[in-house]
């Protein structure tokens, strides 16, 4: 789990280990751009990390938390998006879509620590799916065989499981921990059809075996067409910070673009909807369903 995943892609930028990014990152111009950048980081970090809430209780001080939080975003990815820093680490970089990422971590940091200071939260390698795989039947009889698949997702609030998978009569068996989301957010720089269908299809393995899960995706800019058919994603919710269409990222630099700031409200009703889901009761027994006389 990172919770500081843009400090963390920002580190392994300025510490390059492999030859190919030793051979993006080591020359003197890329050193000087993250020295540049790391600057600001350490400011929009400080100032986060000084900031308290909004937390499970509801505060009238909560929104104007968030609009500071906001501010501070804009500032610090204004800064980052300079022609000459988009230019010089681009998409591949994951320079710009974890700064989105660590945002997500310092708007929910004190919610998610109003329930527990064990609450899983920030960039996770989290459960996909379970399966058993034993080589024959006698050796399933001492162990089950346990599998359990993961998968990255940019964001999620959620909890550490700690597992242990016995057969009857044995007392060894499989241990396993794996971190189980009740949110996965998507971070996106911008959202196409092609990212879309793929998060859909996120969502979808995501709810198959956790159904109380929500699975959101949030993103600065839009790049689809009227003809996409939201009623048929998987996705609970579809954040777009900028209210903005995608351009390239050339045309983002001519004289006379003007760039959408990241907008309050909208991340004030995506911490609003992610803040009452986690104090809601999840239900789901047929027994309670029985009561009303509907089930779902």
């Amino acid at each position: 789990m990172s919770r500081f995943a843009h400090g963390d892609n920002i580190l392994k930028k300025e510490n390059p280990k492999s030859a190919k990014d030793i051979r993006k990152y080591g020359g003197n111009i890329s050193k000087q751009y993250l020295h540049e950048i790391r600057q600001q980081y350490e400011i929009w970090k400080t100032a986060n990390l000084a900031l308290h809430g909004p937390g499970k209780a509801i505060q009238e001080n909560d929104r104007d938390i968030v609009r500071q939080r906001v501010a501070l975003f804009n500032t610090y990815k204004n800064y980052i998006d300079q022609q000459k820093y988009a230019e010089h680490f681009d998409s591949r970089s994951n320079l710009h879509s974890s700064a989105l990422e660590e945002f997500m971590y310092y708007l929910f940091k004190d919610l998610t620590a109003d329930y527990s200071t064990n609450a899983l939260i920030g960039k996770s390698r989290a459960f996909k799916d379970l399966s058993f795989k034993s080589q024959n039947y006698h050796s399933m009889l001492s162990a089950p065989g346990a599998l359990v698949e993961l998968k990255d997702y940019d964001f999620v609030i959620g909890a550490t499981i700690n597992a242990e998978f016995k057969c009857k009569g044995n007392e060894t068996g499989d241990s396993e921990s794996f971190d189980m989301p009740a949110i996965a957010i998507e971070c996106k720089t911008y959202l196409d059809k092609t990212m879309l269908e793929s998060c859909s299809t996120t969502g979808e393995q995501l709810k198959k075996n956790n159904p109380n899960a929500l699975y959101i995706v949030v993103a600065e800019r839009l790049k689809l067409s009227e003809a996409v058919n939201l009623k048929n994603c998987k996705i609970d919710q579809i954040y777009i910070l900028r209210k903005q269409r995608n351009t390239d990222r050339e045309d983002r630099f001519l004289e006379g673009y003007v760039a959408n700031p990241i907008y309050e409200d909208v991340v004030w009703h995506l911490f609003s909807f992610v803040r009452e889901y986690l104090s809601s009761d999840w239900g789901g027994k047929i027994a309670d369903g029985l009561q009303r006389g509907y089930l779902i």
